[in-house]
């Protein structure tokens, strides 16, 4: 085996899932440009990212939470349950107080957000390559004091208390979509979707199902604006 092979093989693989093609290409050459890192695949959904795991098998799934059918949440579940030892990082532009606990419970190993510089980017890819975490400094320190059981200023009502079905639930009905969309998406009954809806309102203790509707659609959007509710 020549040199230039030897360093090949030595690279670590990165499998890379998101729906948004730029930002994917972009990923792709900022990890091609790395002595150590290979992307091995990419793809924009979860259905072709699970068949390129199998036959790709990278070292580190970096994954994105929004994406068409089954989210991020969902492929992270999925993807441990065929791969428990795979290594996974959340790449995502959503508020990483209301994600990171439910990807890190799930299974992923670190979560960054999609305007950290290249720099971070690739400090996160290397520390969950070697087996550690990453979260920002601050996410860091919040989960720390939840585990350590002192007040962290965050509540677990309101949207944080919505489990991940539940908060699947709540983001397509601030996108816009009906009880029938949301079936379709997630790949349950409308009747399942409405217990959700019910459960939901009660969690959040609204009064009615369009008062949960009003509430989903201005959460959404002020998470697009960087906004906190």
């Amino acid at each position: 085996m020549s040199n230039s092979d030897a360093t090949q093989t030595q690279k670590r693989r990165i499998a890379m899932v998101d729906d948004h093609t730029m930002l994917r290409e972009g990923l792709q050459q900022l990890v091609d440009s790395q002595s150590d890192l290979t992307c091995c695949s990419t793809a924009s959904n979860t259905q072709d990212a699970l068949r390129a795991l199998e036959k790709d098998k990278p070292d580190l799934l970096a994954v994105d939470i929004s994406m068409p059918g089954r989210n991020g949440l969902e492929l992270i579940k999925d993807a441990l349950t065929l791969y428990p030892d795979l290594a996974i990082l959340v790449i995502s532009m959503h508020d990483e107080g209301f994600y990171a606990q439910r990807v890190l419970k799930a299974g992923a190993r670190g979560y960054v957000m999609k305007d950290a510089d290249g720099a971070t980017l690739l400090h996160a890819m290397r520390t969950v390559l070697n087996g550690g975490r990453y979260l920002s400094p601050a996410m860091s320190e919040y989960v720390m004091d939840a585990f350590s059981g002192k007040s962290s200023g965050r509540s677990a009502d309101g949207v944080q208390g919505l489990s991940d079905r539940e908060f699947e639930v709540f983001q397509l009905l601030g996108e816009g979509k009906s009880t029938e969309g949301i079936a379709e998406a997630l790949n349950i009954s409308p009747k399942t979707v409405e217990v959700h809806r019910a459960h939901i309102r009660d969690r959040l203790k609204l009064e009615n199902g369009a008062a949960v509707v009003r509430y989903a659609v201005r959460w959404v959007e002020n998470q697009k604006l960087g906004v906190p509710m």
